[in-house]
């Protein structure tokens, strides 16, 4: 069993791991574990409902869900990870990783489209990171993101990448906590995607 250490949210709550495979976590009273097939018609609601807490719609060139259709592939089988938080037994919080090639980037993710990545693992995607809006405010974010950072490394990725919106301020502003930084932004639709990215190496 491992711990995390010194992460900039931790107060009363350690993030604690108490299995390697599958990886599992606790978080006070909340469970990280990874995804499994029947937990996807509660992940698909969640990620439409944080989308819509911010104005995202189908259509608007940024918004896309796709990629839920092929977890397996996109996520579990191809050097990537997807984890869901219960709490009480309901999924509450998620979050994936996927490597940066398997999945085009800017407006074309809208799109649709999915390659099998090269030889070489360089660079990962942190993506999906949804908190039910009651629940937000609990760390259950930063609980997500120490477990994904940690699963990143264990592959062997060098960089981090992830991509929010101005609009997502409050995940812009966990991500720059643990030490992410702006690399460049972009208008999509006329929204403003802001891109940032994390060496882990």
């Amino acid at each position: 069993m491992t711990t995390s250490e010194g992460a900039p949210w931790q107060g009363a709550r350690t993030l604690v791991r108490v299995a390697d495979e599958p990886p599992e976590w606790r978080f006070g009273e909340l469970r990280l574990r990874r995804y499994r097939p029947a937990d996807h018609g509660v992940v698909l609601a969640l990620h439409r409902e944080g989308l819509a807490q911010v104005g995202l719609r189908p259509g608007d060139g940024v918004y896309y869900d796709h990629d839920f259709f092929r977890m397996e592939d996109i996520y579990l089988r191809n050097d990537g990870e997807f984890l869901v938080a219960e709490l009480e037994g309901g999924i509450v919080a998620m979050g994936g990783l996927r490597r940066a090639d398997l999945v085009p980037g800017g407006h074309a993710r809208a799109f649709g489209g999915f390659s099998l990545g090269g030889g070489g693992l360089d660079a990962v995607e942190m993506v999906r990171l949804r908190v039910l809006p009651a629940l937000q405010r609990r760390g259950y974010g930063a609980a997500m993101v120490t477990a994904l950072e940690q699963r990143a490394a264990e592959f062997g990725y060098r960089i981090l990448r992830a991509d929010t919106t101005e609009l997502q301020e409050p995940a812009l502003a966990l991500y720059r906590r643990f030490g992410w930084t702006e690399t460049r932004r972009e208008s999509i639709g006329g929204i403003v995607n802001i891109y940032i990215e994390k060496p882990l190496r």
